[in-house]
């Protein structure tokens, strides 16, 4: 039989059919299959095109596509699954106003630690993390902290066995960095710390910090000094004035705290300064030999300094933010401030 025969003869089936699915005698699934289907009929006409003729082989190909088209378009109108997607258009009011979609925010801590690790970028420091329960040995002992040190009593600890306990500051991350790296190091540790302290307007129990250190040759205190200036001029405005204080940590000798120059322009300047308009804002210091002799650091060879601030206090004022406890407490209606 020829493709012509062949096209011709469906058409006539397909007539018949018609009818048929008209009047209720035949279901859309059964003529689907038989024309449309894998085995259907228009299927047969494919293998015939092979004993065409070349230069006819394009004309037969597109009528016998257009003839499943044909048929497709025309049961279409009885299938029910298209009918239904009509149905269900029709049900919607293109005249109601649009849906109010709430859409997410950054928090506040987050854009904190994202703007200070990309200042710090900008001069070689790179990220590294560390766990959150530590032992007891990188939080406290490899940091010059032995037991029975009075610096411990600085910091109320949540200890989950003897020797592991959930870190009160991420110093250890740089720790075990050290352990695996040798000098030049240039890192930032940020990350979320732990403390029994009582929870107020200006303490909770948990908080992060975000820690710097930077271990090579011939490093100097200048060096340390130049480095943090540069941060709070572009942290907090490039007429920033700084300051550092004497101070005291265990892991670095000789200490110190910077202050930077807040003002005196109105009452809570002054409660926020205790009347001096200078705010200290971080510690720091060079690191202590006896770190390094811990990490198999030649601390003849090699110096470091580092520093390390409280992103909450930080964040509370750079926003004007009165209470730390609304920082944890999820509400939408002040994260929505953030966005």
């Amino acid at each position: 039989m020829s493709i012509q025969n062949k096209i011709n003869e469906i058409k006539q089936s397909f007539g018949s059919d018609l009818d048929t699915l008209n009047i209720g005698k035949i279901d859309f699934q059964s003529i689907y299959y038989k024309f449309l289907g894998r085995k259907g009929l228009i299927s047969e006409l494919y293998p015939m095109l092979a004993k065409v003729d070349n230069s006819k082989k394009p004309q037969w190909g597109n009528d016998i596509n257009n003839l499943k088209k044909y048929i497709e378009d025309t049961l279409s109108k009885f299938n029910p699954n298209t009918n239904n997607k009509k149905k269900e258009h029709q049900l919607i009011d293109l005249s109601l106003p649009e849906l109010y979609l709430n859409k997410g925010s950054i928090h506040p801590i987050t854009l904190i630690i994202e703007e200070i690790q990309n200042i710090f970028k900008k001069i070689g420091f790179s990220s590294i993390y560390g766990p959150e329960v530590d032992t007891d040995y990188y939080n406290f002992e490899a940091l010059n902290i032995p037991k029975h040190h009075p610096a411990r009593d600085m910091q109320d600890t949540f200890y989950t066995t003897d020797s592991c306990l959930l870190r009160t500051h991420t110093s250890g991350s740089q720790i075990h960095f050290m352990e695996n790296t040798q000098p030049p190091i240039r890192i930032l540790s940020p990350g979320r710390v732990y403390r029994n302290e009582d929870i107020s307007v200006r303490s909770y129990c948990l908080f992060h910090q975000i820690e710097g250190l930077y271990v090579d040759k011939n490093v100097s205190f200048s060096d340390l000094k130049g480095t943090l200036d540069y941060f709070a001029k572009e942290f907090f405005g490039h007429n920033t004035k700084t300051r550092f204080r004497p101070s005291y940590f265990p892991f670095t000798e000789p200490s110190a705290e910077m202050d930077v120059y807040w003002g005196l322009n109105n009452e809570s300047d002054y409660r926020i300064t205790k009347g001096t308009g200078w705010l200290e804002i971080l510690g720091c210091g060079m690191v202590d030999p006896e770190v390094f002799k811990s990490v198999k650091i030649d601390s003849k060879k090699y110096r470091g300094y580092a520093f390390g601030l409280g992103i909450e206090r930080i964040a509370m004022l750079k926003y004007g933010i009165d209470d730390i406890r609304i920082l944890f407490d999820g509400d939408v209606r002040f994260m929505r401030q953030f966005k």
